[in-house]
């Protein structure tokens, strides 16, 4: 008996959401995503790495509107769109593009949050730990301050920054430790996502850092991988959204 072939139907594909805005804030280029869903809306701000740009993340923005979120990606300073260089105010751009995001009526001030992955993990786990404008952390595999050191050092950190710059850059850093910022945290919601397999920043940098924040926190270590491959898992997205949705309620 001869098989029967029955031929596929066509599928037809939903193209990606487009950002509902594109703008400039403070010298920040940004795009935002926001719902379908009645407001008010908690808020994302998403942080990029170094040599990555705003773009790179557009797929855990969407993930965000997709699930109630209004999502804000920037680039950062000598990154992408801006014309200027990486420097320790990249922190302080963070909290104003947390205000800028909780200052809209439709996003509710009092339940933004960030996420930063490898680098922007940092700059989010500082800024939340000084900022009353950010509510919880998301860090993905987060570079320490010897990591971003041994970086500028080597020259492997792809960013625009002039010699001034990266002296700037390493005074900065010798003076301060992310295990202290996470300690500031105090309360707010802290999720640590690390690959095991990570080949630049070793996973057992993350659960120092668990170790050192107060509850709530949560560390999900994944076997095998590399150092960019949580930042794109969409089964991570939305663990990691519905815990943060879960720690803010409560």
């Amino acid at each position: 008996m001869k098989p029967v072939i029955i031929p596929a139907m066509p599928r037809s594909l939903t193209p990606p959401s487009k950002p509902s805005e594109r703008g400039v804030h403070d010298d920040r280029p940004y795009l935002l995503w926001l719902p379908g869903t009645p407001p008010p809306w908690p808020g994302m701000v998403i942080v990029h790495g170094a040599g990555s740009q705003k773009e790179n993340h557009a797929d855990f923005a969407r993930a965000c509107a997709a699930t109630g979120w209004a999502a804000l990606a920037y680039d950062q300073r000598g990154h992408g769109a801006g014309d200027d260089e990486m420097g320790p105010q990249a922190i302080a751009d963070l909290e104003r593009m947390a205000r800028f995001l909780g200052s809209r009526d439709d996003v509710d001030s009092e339940r933004v949050c960030v996420r930063g992955s490898s680098m922007g993990g940092f700059v989010a786990i500082h800024a939340a730990a000084t900022s009353s404008a950010i509510a919880g952390v998301i860090a993905i595999c987060p570079a320490g301050e010897e990591h971003l050191l041994r970086g500028l050092r080597d020259d492997t950190l792809k960013m625009r920054a002039g010699e001034q710059a990266r002296a700037d850059l390493e005074a900065w850093l010798s003076e301060h430790d992310l295990r202290e910022a996470v300690a500031l945290l105090g309360p707010k919601p802290l999720l640590l996502i690390h690959a095991a397999g990570d080949e630049q920043i070793p996973s057992e940098w993350s659960e120092e850092l668990n170790a050192r924040a107060a509850q709530p926190s949560k560390l999900i270590l994944l076997p095998g991988g590399h150092h960019r491959s949580a930042q794109h898992d969409a089964e991570l997205h939305g663990i990691a959204l519905r815990w943060l949705e879960r720690e803010l309620r409560d």
